[in-house]
């Protein structure tokens, strides 16, 4: 018989619809709740006055009781091997790339070197409350294998694969068909679902891999179809122009993926900016999700995601939220979110906090199809969770003595909140990160 091993109390805030639909039946708040755990899972979740008494003798009960417990955040796009050219000044994204992320990658092929860097990428995740995250590793498949160890050590749930490219790359990052489709076989074979890791196939974008490429990511999706895909679209224009010009035979951007089979509801578009409508209707037709990844655009100049003609056009897309580290200038999604909120509102939109909050939690669990493990608080779920202090920083406090309601507090972490705000996270109901350890 499975015996309890911890409980969460605090302010508990889940969600279990999309705010937008459901209004205030979207969310369950708790002023005094309480999160049983499990092995790693929750088991109950509920008044703590009415939990605390049936919890087995022993049980340790973490108390944040001026703190909202919520489900770990999810970030849908992200480099890991780009840790350290984040904030390289001055350039767009053909010329960002070539300046600085490709040739940073080229490290990566030191085993070494991707151990360390996993170790720090995973440590920085977990500092910003981010428990999963669909991450893209380099062409070195000793890249993809110390990410999961780490992950794997970690107990962490990641999706992550090998980059594809085959065309117009260095020869330090470039591969061929045959030895992307060998190596992400075995990558495969080794890592997806092993523990909490799930495997991504992840051609970079469609300037950089020939239609022999594109079509051996495409056999291996068939070949595994409850992997992921994960690449770029449409967020440079000169990118545009690029794609154009190497597949004069497609329709569109998008057109070149779905002719390669990559379209489909477990595929992850990062960016999605500038998309004709035909591309909208691909998109909303094989159920692909768009990567919104406002602090990349704003920091790489590649433009403004519209949010309201994704989710209300004539072909709605789904949507996740994303750092997109290191064109991303953060790690934290609360930052994101505040950026995501700037970005919005140059377009006459706006994005409420529990809106917000929906997306980086449940909505970005829907994103990747994980819904039913990981993005709430209930009997069943995966035990990811994180715990945040709206009292953070002086700043912060001095403007919560004014705040009166829940989306009030929320609108404050969003807009001020960054690492400081994560009191703690936890993996599989483990202390991960404690800030004030």
């Amino acid at each position: 018989m499975t015996s309890t091993t911890r409980a969460l109390r605090g302010r508990l805030l889940s969600f279990r619809d999309d705010p937008r639909e459901a209004g205030s039946a979207a969310y369950d708040f708790i002023e005094d709740g309480l999160v049983e755990i499990a092995d790693g899972t929750i088991t109950a979740v509920g008044e703590a006055s009415d939990l605390l008494a049936r919890l087995p003798d022993g049980t340790a009960v973490d108390h944040y009781p001026d703190a909202l417990i919520l489900p770990g955040f999810i970030d849908t796009h992200i480099h890991y091997p780009q840790t350290q050219v984040i904030a390289s000044y001055g350039a767009q994204l053909l010329d960002w790339l070539e300046r600085y992320a490709l040739v940073e990658e080229q490290r990566f092929s030191d085993p070494e070197h991707c151990a360390a860097v996993a170790r720090f990428f995973i440590d920085e995740l977990l500092r910003n409350g981010t428990t999963t995250a669909a991450v893209y590793c380099t062409v070195h498949p000793q890249s993809v294998e110390a990410f999961f160890a780490e992950s794997h050590r970690r107990n962490t749930r990641m999706v992550a694969g090998k980059v594809l490219m085959d065309r117009d790359a260095p020869a330090g990052l470039s591969d061929c068909p045959e030895s992307a489709y060998v190596q992400s076989s075995a990558l495969i074979g080794q890592w997806h679902g092993k523990g909490r890791q799930l495997y991504c196939v992840t051609p970079r974008f469609a300037v950089t891999s020939t239609e022999a490429q594109l079509e051996a990511a495409g056999t291996l999706l068939k070949e595994h179809p409850d992997c992921y895909m994960q690449t770029h679209l449409s967020e440079n224009r000169r990118e545009i122009e690029t794609v154009r010009a190497l597949f004069p035979w497609a329709e569109s951007y998008t057109g070149v993926y779905e002719r390669f089979g990559l379209l489909g509801p477990r595929s992850l578009f990062g960016h999605c900016i500038h998309l004709e409508e035909g591309e909208r209707r691909l998109l909303c037709e094989s159920g692909s999700v768009a990567a919104f990844c406002p602090t990349s655009n704003l920091f790489i100049g590649s433009g403004l995601f519209d949010l309201a003609k994704a989710r209300n056009g004539a072909s709605p897309i789904r949507v996740g939220m994303a750092t997109d580290v290191g064109g991303g200038t953060s790690y934290s999604l609360l930052r994101t979110l505040a950026e995501a909120y700037k970005v919005l509102q140059l377009q006459d939109q706006n994005l409420p906090a529990l809106e917000a909050f929906y997306m980086i939690t449940l909505g970005n669990a829907r994103a990747l199809g994980l819904e039913d493990r990981i993005g709430s608080l209930a009997p069943g779920r995966e035990a990811d969770i994180t715990v945040l202090d709206a009292r953070a920083t002086p700043a912060m406090a001095h403007r919560f003595e004014r705040v009166e309601t829940l989306e009030e507090e929320l609108f404050l972490l969003m807009t001020l909140g960054d690492d400081r705000a994560v009191r703690a996270t936890y993996v599989a109901g483990a202390p991960a990160h404690q800030r004030d350890a």
